[in-house]
């Protein structure tokens, strides 16, 4: 007799994780719990509603709920996806608020102080929150908006000072007190509307520049400490092994590296600045020493160079490989701007050699060098010593304060 083999427990399909969508109508919390309890989205929306007459309980939830659900996970192809709601929520309660101090003015003049007053506590905390909602809540644009931020807070302000203003007018000095206490926080929440978002820019620059000033004395204190240790004792090793060593040219090479990252930030000029040619120089002689055992020493002196032809660059960065190719050792790079020209001169402590004496089919210094200049309007010369070689780059350039 065949037996059945007792059926195992049966897993449960799990449920979603309780997640707001980041496009939504409002909050999204109704569609996070629809999706978590596997409801229809129109049921919970309903549930709430209903909820909502039950000694304002359905609101307290749908609130608790907007305030402690997360936000699903940004899509893989937009990291920074932000929130998208599809009903402009500001306006929304702009416009509530500017019907309720309509129903302030108009209730105050019937007589209805005590429902006056709450029309205006309704009004200024709408606004503040219109307000602050757009200010502060929204990460991207609703919907379309017909003003800007700026001129939406400037007329919620401007709005509750009227309305403050109109009640003050009509009401006697000596009415009742409870209407006056809703005018006071009526103008005190237009005032703080219209000043409380500048404030809160002076404070978060000044929030800013303080982390911006407490980062550059922590990079200046490491600054020093590295320069007391690590740097000198890469300086240390470069000298004791020489510029054509190989432990020279790594330890120059990590010296570079470890000062470009303490200095990154002050190095970094301001947006759309124009390089100039001794910082153009300086990388074409970091990446010349990582392959070659040299050691430039880039010296600029004058104004800096920033309208100097390209031929210019490119006959001194042709300079630069040849020095590095055939002298190696310490090479040391001049740039001189003077009222009238650019100068550079790349000297090495090679062997040297004649220009004359150069095969026909040698053309870096002929061609790229000599004749380069030449064609754009400078002049080349090389000069051949037993201490080395020295070519010396000459244009005329106008200068910029002219």
């Amino acid at each position: 007799m065949a037996s059945t083999a007792p059926a195992g427990p049966q897993t449960r399909p799990q449920r979603p994780a309780l997640a707001r969508p980041r496009s939504c109508v409002v909050s999204g919390v109704s569609v996070a719990l629809a999706d978590h309890l596997g409801w229809p989205v129109a049921a919970v929306r309903w549930v709430f509603v209903g909820a909502a007459f039950l000694g304002g309980g359905g609101i307290l939830l749908y609130l608790w709920l907007w305030a402690l659900t997360p936000l699903r996970a940004p899509s893989s192809y937009d990291p920074a996806d932000g929130v998208r709601r599809r009903v402009n929520v500001p306006w929304v309660l702009a416009g509530a608020g500017a019907a309720a101090g309509i129903a302030a003015i108009v209730l105050a003049a019937g007589g209805a102080l005590g429902a006056g007053f709450a029309a205006l506590v309704a009004t200024a905390g709408l606004l503040v929150v219109a307000v602050a909602w757009e200010q502060l809540a929204d990460e991207e644009p609703a919907a379309f908006a017909p003003l800007t931020p700026t001129v939406f807070r400037v007329a919620c302000g401007a709005f509750l000072v009227v309305v403050a203003l109109a009640l003050a007018v009509t009401q006697d000095a000596g009415g009742p007190g409870i209407l006056w206490l809703g005018i006071l926080i009526t103008t005190f929440a237009g005032a703080a509307v219209l000043v409380a978002p500048w404030g809160l820019r002076l404070w978060r620059e000044l929030i800013s520049e303080r982390t911006a000033r407490i980062k550059e004395e922590q990079r200046a204190e490491m600054a020093a400490h590295l320069h007391d240790s690590v740097l000198q004792t890469l300086a240390l090793i470069q000298n004791r092994a020489g510029a054509s060593s190989e432990v020279g040219r790594i330890a120059r090479a990590q010296e570079r590296e470890l000062r470009d990252w303490l200095f990154a930030e002050a190095a970094v000029g301001a947006p759309g600045e124009e390089r100039d040619l001794a910082g153009e120089l300086r990388e074409v002689a970091v990446a010349l020493e990582v392959d070659h055992a040299v050691h430039f020493e880039v010296v600029s002196v004058g104004e800096p160079v920033r309208n100097a032809p390209s031929e210019l660059g490119a006959a001194a960065r042709e300079a630069m490989l040849n020095a590095a190719r055939h002298a190696g050792g310490e090479v040391s790079v001049y740039i001189e701007r003077t009222p009238e020209s650019a100068d550079v001169f790349v000297r090495d402590r090679g062997p040297g050699f004649d220009v004359g004496a150069l095969p026909e089919g040698r053309l870096g210094v002929r061609e790229s060098i000599i004749g380069r200049m030449r064609r754009a309007g400078g002049q080349a010369t090389v000069t051949a010593r037993e201490t080395g070689t020295e070519i010396h780059l000459t244009i005329d350039i106008p200068s910029e304060t002219t």
